[in-house]
């Protein structure tokens, strides 16, 4: 029997810290599947919360020679242009964990968008995380997203 795949598109977050990591996205409910730690350029770090699932490369002040992104100061904002979504059993749970243990990052509070609950936060390295109501945004919809 093959084991279900999780989906297409996959994420990948460079990042200078896995521990920092993995303290911030455990609250949230990730745990960690693998991982290879920081050596060089070596490091990788699996995590996931029922079938999401956030991939980290590098884990040390090496992330910051990576051949691409190095041309960008250490200090510019992360993911510029990107919002990360993840969608969440119980939003009003999730976002009570997100003011207790990180206020400081929200940057959109808990509250109704498109018919929906979300709440908006900037993790430690500062991606921008849209905590979203599980939802099927996907089927039964008109070509223009109406249902």
């Amino acid at each position: 029997m093959s084991k279900k795949l999780l989906g297409d598109i996959m994420i990948e977050l460079h990042i200078p810290d896995f521990e920092l990591a993995k303290d911030f996205y455990a609250d949230f409910g990730y745990q960690v599947v693998w991982e290879k730690k920081p050596e060089e350029k070596k490091g990788y770090l699996v995590m996931r919360n029922n079938d999401s699932i956030l991939n980290f490369w590098c884990g040390n002040e090496q992330v910051y020679e990576q051949s691409y992104f190095k041309r960008f100061p250490k200090n510019a904002p992360k993911g510029i242009g990107v919002e990360i979504i993840i969608p969440v059993g119980n939003i009003k749970e999730t976002y009570g964990i997100a003011e207790k243990k990180h206020q400081d990052k929200i940057v959109g509070e808990l509250k109704e968008r498109y018919g929906k609950l979300d709440f908006r936060l900037l993790d430690p390295f500062g991606y921008y995380l849209r905590f979203v109501e599980r939802n099927d945004w996907v089927n039964n919809r008109d070509k223009e997203g109406n249902k």
